[in-house]
């Protein structure tokens, strides 16, 4: 299956990051940018006379040049749409507000302050900090309304981190628009049509960035995980798999490595590969100690693996890092796994504190607010944030959300229409999801299709016999109630 970008990128027309061709391996599906090759730049050193007196450069410095400092290293990262290390973040801000004190007209340092603070709300989940990056890009903005492509692409990172995902639209298009053939507009960009389900977007949006990263100085392993990332949404995760490995062997900084190394964990845990999964979780810890999602993804890894004691700890850890709604979740439903009643309630009541900490900052929480009460609170409820949230975002996971929400409500042929458009390649569902196969399957065992619900059941548990420590018994349950074919 080729994607949008057509034969351009998977035969090799396009070229690499650095300028090369990319190859395919043998045998398989996989669009690999594989570099092989490196522009090699030569400096002429010239002398010149003048009045007689020979002027001749001085001599070059013995060694390579000085690494970057934290602040040039957070920078060069932001503007790329690339993760930063919590302390380079850290320095950047206070070196721009600094810088702003003394100059507040400098319009690009008002951009570049805003989206420092948008990754730093981003790696942390602080909420608090998208006001801060919203204000610090809007004076950036009022100074320079037009073509201030850093504003644009700092809002729309800002939009994306808030699940804002038709302002990052709308903020991406119109720094493409602004400057089209400026590669750091695209990532931000991408994000957002993932997130509104419009994945052919998505695709050809990667391809234009693939054509202009030709000969570019960029971050190529940022590059290929948001490859890998539309193209598990395509339903194509051996191309996954093979990009965000080379993803990870192209990774230099200590955060984007563990960034590259958090997809590739992941993937194999969407596949229902837990031991790949904990292994590369724990390799993305030990490059960014600072990881909360490695450190959810160990606990998630643990808990399938039997270690519930190390998953607890890992989840732990993780809130301590960011405290995610989700985190908090997902520790809640193996503690109820456990038997731990009152433990799982107490984590419940703690999603539901995130969710208002996060709205209170910005953050658009319906995604995860309605289908967690779905399943733990109030149905009805869940119901309507779902279907404001499909108005806004049609994605697949909105889809799968809202037929659950449904269906636990007890509207169940309304909700068999969204289970199968997030699990039906003709709607929006390319996702191999576990999740997806379960909750259409339990829909479809309500109205009596007892044939699709045993299909649905048994895909669910194909894909992934740990997909969740309450949803694996209850479809193994499902199962034998349903009998043989």
């Amino acid at each position: 299956m080729e994607s949008g970008m057509g034969k351009e990128l998977a035969e090799g027309s396009a070229g690499d990051p650095a300028g090369g061709p990319v190859s395919r391996p043998a045998g398989g599906s996989a669009k690999r940018w594989t570099p092989v090759g490196a522009v090699v730049g030569c400096a002429v050193v010239g002398c010149a006379v003048l009045g007689g007196v020979l002027m001749v450069a001085p001599p070059e410095p013995d060694g390579p040049p000085p690494a970057p400092g934290p602040v040039a290293r957070a920078e060069t990262a932001v503007g790329a749409g690339a993760p930063a290390s919590l302390p380079d973040l850290v320095a950047l801000i206070g070196d721009r507000e600094a810088h702003l004190r003394d100059r507040p007209g400098d319009v690009r340092s008002w951009a570049v302050l805003g989206a420092a603070y948008a990754e730093r709300g981003e790696r942390t989940g602080e909420a608090r900090f998208y006001p801060k990056a919203e204000k610090a890009l809007r004076t950036s903005l009022r100074a320079k309304p037009k073509k201030n492509v850093e504003a644009f692409d700092g809002l729309a990172a800002l939009a994306n981190a808030r699940h804002d995902f038709r302002a990052a639209r709308k903020w991406g298009e119109a720094s493409v628009a602004a400057s089209p053939k400026r590669w750091t507009a695209y990532p931000a960009l991408i994000d957002a049509y993932r997130g509104l389900g419009e994945f052919k977007a998505a695709d050809k949006a990667l391809a234009r960035l693939v054509r202009l990263l030709k000969g570019a100085a960029a971050p190529r392993a940022r590059m290929l995980t948001l490859a890998a990332l539309v193209y598990r949404d395509q339903g194509l995760r051996e191309d996954a798999a093979a990009a965000l490995s080379d993803a990870v062997a192209l990774a230099s900084a200590p955060a984007e490595r563990a960034d590259c190394l958090i997809g590739a964990g992941e993937l194999a845990w969407e596949r229902g590969e837990p031991t790949e999964s904990l292994r590369a979780f724990e390799a993305a810890v030990r490059a960014d100690p600072d990881g909360h999602a490695a450190l959810a993804g160990q606990g998630r890894a643990l808990a399938a693996l039997g270690r519930t004691s190390e998953a607890v700890s890992a989840y732990r850890a993780a809130s301590e890092k960011r405290a995610l709604p989700r985190y908090a979740w997902e520790l809640g439903e193996l503690y109820e796994s456990l038997g731990l009643g009152g433990e799982a309630r107490a984590q419940y009541d703690v999603v539901r504190e995130r969710v208002h900490e996060g709205t209170a900052g910005g953050v658009n929480a319906d995604l995860v607010a309605g289908l967690f009460e779905a399943d733990h609170g109030a149905p009805e409820a869940a119901v309507r944030l779902l279907r404001d949230e499909w108005e806004r975002h049609p994605s697949a996971a909105v889809a799968d959300a809202l037929g659950w929400a449904l269906h636990r409500a007890g509207q169940h042929e309304d909700a068999l229409a969204f289970a199968t458009k997030a699990t039906d390649k003709g709607h929006v569902g390319a996702v191999r999801s576990a999740a997806y196969a379960y909750h259409r399957g339990m829909i479809e065992r309500q109205l009596k299709r007892e044939g699709p619900a045993r299909r649905h059941l048994e895909e669910a548990l194909r894909i992934s016999p740990y997909f969740s420590p309450l949803g694996v018994p209850a479809a193994k349950e499902a199962l034998g109630a349903l009998g043989p074919v």
